[in-house]
């Protein structure tokens, strides 16, 4: 199944997710928000536009990494994707 992972190859917590999804064979389709404005610009529209976030926006967090699968998830915890492939 494919997975979208927006992050960052400077964030340890997209590094692990990214190493533990390609290990269980992951389809991923990455987006290193350090690496591209464009990732930036469409990670920043879902991070202001998505409630999933709102406690990531009140905390001051980034709210990465963020994951996303073609049947509609959309979540924070890697596990809720681990348990889907």
């Amino acid at each position: 199944m494919k997975v979208t992972v927006i992050g960052s190859h400077l964030c340890p917590d997209t590094l692990y997710a990214l190493n533990v999804l390609m290990e269980k064979g992951a389809n991923i389709n990455f987006y290193n928000i350090s690496a591209s404005f464009e990732a930036l610009k469409d990670f920043l529209y879902v991070r202001e536009n998505c409630a999933l976030f709102d406690t990531v926006r009140k905390t001051g967090g980034v709210g990465i990494p963020y994951f996303e699968m073609k049947d509609g998830i959309q979540t924070l915890d890697l596990d809720v994707i681990l348990n889907r492939l």
